[in-house]
């Protein structure tokens, strides 16, 4: 967007507007931070690189079912599963979708070498080396909820990924309208969905509970914020993915897991 700047005290004002907004945004992601770092009153995660304080679950979430959003060879030695919110600034930042957004650059002022986790995933899951679950954790607020429906109505037009893809590359704060109804209809027309089939599934609130229990299940597994990953071996808890740890940090653990 660009702006008209008259004379050194429209200048003077428009740069304070835009130190202002910049502290918003930088407080914004702040207090998401502190979200996933509290948790509850046994268990804590981070944001960062820093897990001096991470409590590691040993609870092993949930089995993979069907009714999973899976992707990958089904047979691969690892499992890897991670419970996300679609508004949840520093599960964009790990996807990588969105590589300007103020949550990498965020993170990346805390560490340099910060870097998204999920291009290598993605790069395991082609080559048949892990399968990648998906799961909600949906807890900040009505559009978590929303877009979480929305993707999986969408995955009953077998683009549940396509549409996962396009609501992490198109995060636009939280609850202030971005992941709106209208907007979630939008999104499914711009990606080639039957929109009556897509808005119908949408309007009727077909997976709410679906989200609900999603949510139970992981809260059972130790999960206290977003993004939460489980590395799975055999069906057991290898390791864990504690907040949007950097990529250094998640191919060690991995890579240890493919051995």
């Amino acid at each position: 967007m660009e702006e008209n700047i008259a004379g050194n005290n429209g200048g003077n004002k428009n740069e304070s507007q835009r130190q202002i907004a910049g502290a918003i945004i930088i407080a914004g992601l702040m207090i998401a931070g502190a979200i996933l770092v509290k948790g509850n009153n046994n268990t804590s995660v981070t944001p960062t690189n820093n897990n001096t304080n991470a409590v590691k679950t040993s609870v092993a979430p949930a089995p993979v079912t069907q009714n999973d959003r899976t992707i990958g060879n089904p047979n691969a030695k690892v499992t890897f599963i991670i419970y996300e919110d679609f508004q949840c600034p520093f599960c964009g930042a790990v996807s990588g979708l969105a590589p300007n957004s103020e949550a990498i650059k965020y993170l990346q002022q805390k560490d340099a070498t910060w870097a998204p986790f999920m291009p290598y995933i993605n790069d395991l899951v082609k080559n048949g080396s892990v399968k990648f679950v998906y799961r909600d954790w949906a807890f900040l607020g009505p559009e978590s909820i929303q877009s979480a429906e929305a993707a999986r109505c969408a995955g009953d037009q077998g683009k549940f990924w396509e549409y996962h893809d396009y609501l992490y590359a198109h995060q636009n704060g939280e609850n202030k309208g971005g992941f709106s109804n209208p907007n979630l209809k939008s999104f499914a027309k711009t990606l080639g969905l039957n929109t009556a089939t897509f808005n119908q599934c949408l309007d009727a609130s077909k997976y709410a509970q679906a989200i609900s229990d999603s949510k139970a299940e992981g809260q059972k597994a130790g999960v206290t914020g977003t993004p939460k990953g489980f590395i799975l071996v055999n069906g057991k808890v290898l390791d864990t993915i504690d907040g949007a740890e950097p990529l250094s940090a998640v191919k060690q653990k991995l890579d240890a897991a493919l051995k």
